[in-house]
């Protein structure tokens, strides 16, 4: 009887998987994790909160501290002479480097700030 207990509760977990027919095998060859509608939510040094969302995202399997970007878009909160200002950021590519804690934008980088500056480069590098 508790054999029959045991092996009845062995045969009931549910086993997720993923058919092999939706692994996309073009990512797993250009040796990339890909992620749609990626976002990356936290805090710069002065505890200021910052969001970024991506269209696509992906790492490298050999380079997993480099989180690359398409289509990006976000806020970062910060505070400038006891003003607390938004700024609203969107640009075609960034990395988010995690071991530096950096984010480079590149490609029609645009800045919009809620004290109503705009910057508009090619690249900008974000020190969080």
């Amino acid at each position: 009887m508790v054999a029959a207990l045991v092996a009845g509760a062995l045969f009931t977990k549910q086993i997720l998987w993923t058919p092999i027919s939706a692994i996309n095998m073009t990512d797993i060859v250009s040796n990339q994790f890909k992620m749609s509608g990626a976002s990356f939510v936290g805090t710069n040094k002065n505890g200021e909160p910052f969001k970024l969302s991506a269209q696509t995202g992906y790492q490298e399997y050999d380079n997993p501290d480099i989180i690359f970007m398409d289509t990006v878009s976000g806020t970062i909160r910060r505070t400038t002479n006891n003003t607390k200002i938004t700024d609203n950021i969107t640009a075609n590519r960034g990395q988010y480097n995690r071991t530096k804690k950096t984010i480079t934008l590149t490609g029609n980088v645009r800045v919009d700030s809620s004290n109503g500056d705009r910057l508009r480069t090619d690249e900008l590098v974000i020190r969080l």
